[in-house]
């Protein structure tokens, strides 16, 4: 859980910032993109480029074997479309206008970790979410309190 802070930044949990360091060769760079299904960001380390293009490769050989279309460059164009964002060595970064209204961001972010990537929420549309979302929502909602009683957060 992270709160928007001074200088309209977000910080990434130590967690996830060392993972996503790792997988971009040490670099500072957070990719960061709307989800394409739910209503949040997905974000990832630069290494997730190469298992991008073999995703692209499945899905082409799939449709090619099923007999249907498939527009390569458009689903690139998607597939790649995200946001690399640099982050200093606690965490900190500007998020994009266009990615906050995306994600429909505002004041706190909800970082849960999901495999080759992992998702960013805004906690109150988390929890608008469905029932198969309890566990999720359970864990945010704890943090939410945490946060909460922290007094750094009304």
């Amino acid at each position: 859980m992270t709160l928007l802070g001074d200088k309209d930044r977000f910080v990434i949990p130590s967690d996830f910032r060392k993972i996503v360091k790792a997988s971009s060769d040490d670099k500072r760079i957070l990719c960061l993109a709307k989800h394409d299904r739910w209503d949040c960001l997905v974000g990832f380390g630069l290494s997730r480029q190469e298992e991008l293009e073999a995703q692209l490769d499945r899905e082409e050989d799939a449709a090619l074997r099923l007999g249907r279309d498939y527009d390569r460059e458009l689903r690139s164009n998607l597939l790649f479309g995200f946001e690399r964002i640099p982050f200093d060595d606690s965490g900190r970064f500007n998020m994009p206008d266009y990615l906050r209204s995306d994600g429909q961001i505002e004041d706190m972010l909800f970082f849960r970790g999901a495999g080759q990537s992992f998702t960013v929420w805004n906690p109150a549309v988390l929890d608008q979410q469905g029932s198969d979302w309890n566990p999720v929502k359970s864990s945010c909602a704890g943090l939410v309190k945490e946060v909460e009683a922290k007094g750094k957060r009304k």
